[in-house]
């Protein structure tokens, strides 16, 4: 009603948590099981798939195919060592990414889309800070969240399906979608992008297929216009990039095209166009979104605080000439954005994901074929140094980890995904 515009007065409707990841699940089951892909039809076990509560909130969604199998495993569900370890850690890794990190860089981004949303008029740096702040608070909230439901479902021995594979290292959008909420990307591909005929009927069906998945996704996440919006940006920005691989494969693919120069300024255009996707998707409302994003082209002027300025000695001058202006107050908090949001960036593309720190025990059901081609990868050799084992410092590593987590606790906090 709401991105129809509808003048009507409901009263307030109670729905039954996770019903749309619940909703989800049933219709991959029923799908499969009129495609013969289901064997096993009990009510037991068919209550067990869909009530399973590690997952149920807010995914990862699952497929009866890849957990039924798992409950019906001779020693399934009985306590294990290893497997309380493992998940243990997972739990504590998502516990902190939530708590810790989504929650402590939230406070400079809700401010800023409160600001936009009543008309203040923004300046450069603040829109960037406020939305790369909204960028790195939902990965790790969410990301946060997709460790908590795999680390309790591995306490029973349970492995869910991988959700998030370090998506801000994509260079391009559709490494970006194989990476980012990997079993929605996944529901939406085989329930919605393949039946309207995926890529079997030419590339001009190819991109309107595209187009309404994306378009279709963007309004399962909520009933509004900026939600749509966002959907069918991706489905543009995802016909974009087809259509250059199309063009590059027509012209020979070259050489520049496949170095590391140009994997740079791939990652740059894919992170930069994720970024605006995020602030409709944040925004209250179309005049808020616009209003961020004419603030983010430096339409209203470029300004830093005085007490940065003064501090810059003869930089400072250099900077005026260009057209950057100082104002006074709030040093600390542009200080504070700032440093939250290039250190989780820093964070988010150059240490291992759980999946990576705990490779050598099959954290999660892996449905992602690893492709550092795709991928911005600073520091690799390093990374691949730092894999998880049952001793004695990650058992110190994890307890931190976890005592961090629940001293965060005190104030209150939801997560993001809830709301979709």
């Amino acid at each position: 009603l709401n991105a129809l515009g509808a003048d009507l007065q409901l009263e307030t409707i109670v729905l039954p948590l996770a019903i749309s990841f619940f909703t989800f699940q049933q219709i991959a089951f029923l799908a499969d099981a009129y495609s013969g892909l289901v064997r096993e039809y009990r009510f037991g076990h068919y209550a067990l798939f869909v009530c399973f509560f590690p997952q149920l909130i807010a995914g990862p969604i699952v497929h009866h195919a890849e957990m039924m199998p798992q409950f019906m495993k001779e020693g399934a569900l009985k306590p294990r060592a290893r497997n309380l370890a493992i998940g243990l850690t997972i739990f504590a890794i998502g516990l902190c990414k939530k708590v810790v990190i989504a929650d402590g860089v939230a406070v400079h981004a809700t401010p800023v889309f409160d600001a936009a949303a009543g008309g203040e008029t923004l300046d450069f740096f603040r829109a960037w800070g406020g939305a790369l702040a909204y960028t790195m608070q939902l990965y790790f909230d969410f990301s946060g969240y997709s460790d908590m439901a795999i680390g309790s479902a591995r306490l029973f021995g349970i492995r869910l399906p991988l959700n998030f594979f370090s998506p801000y290292k994509a260079t391009s959008i559709v490494e970006f979608w194989r990476r980012w909420h990997m079993t929605l990307s996944r529901f939406l591909r085989d329930y919605l992008y393949i039946p309207l005929g995926g890529n079997r009927r030419g590339n001009a069906r190819r991109y309107a297929n595209l187009a309404v998945t994306m378009l279709l996704g963007g309004l399962w996440h909520g009933a509004g216009w900026t939600f749509v919006f966002w959907g069918a940006l991706h489905g543009v920005y995802l016909v974009i990039n087809h259509a250059w691989h199309w063009l590059l494969r027509r012209l020979g693919s070259p050489a520049f095209f496949s170095g590391q120069l140009w994997k740079a300024v791939a990652w740059a255009i894919t992170f930069v166009a994720v970024v605006v996707g995020w602030v409709f998707f944040r925004a209250d409302d179309f005049s808020a979104a616009l209003s961020m994003l004419q603030a983010m082209t430096g339409a209203n002027g470029i300004a830093i605080p005085n007490a940065i300025a003064v501090r810059l000695g003869g930089l400072s001058q250099v900077l005026a000439s260009l057209g950057v202006s100082s104002y006074l107050g709030g040093g600390a908090t542009f200080v504070g954005t700032w440093a939250w949001v290039l250190a989780l960036l820093a964070l988010a593309l150059v240490a291992p994901n759980t999946h990576q720190l705990l490779r050598d025990y099959q954290p999660a059901v892996n449905d992602y074929r690893h492709d550092d081609r795709f991928a911005v990868q600073p520091f690799a050799g390093a990374v691949e140094q730092f894999s998880w084992s049952p001793r004695l410092r990650w058992a110190g590593v994890s307890a931190g980890l976890f005592a961090a987590g629940i001293l965060g606790l005190t104030r209150i906090s939801e997560f993001l995904y809830f709301q979709f």
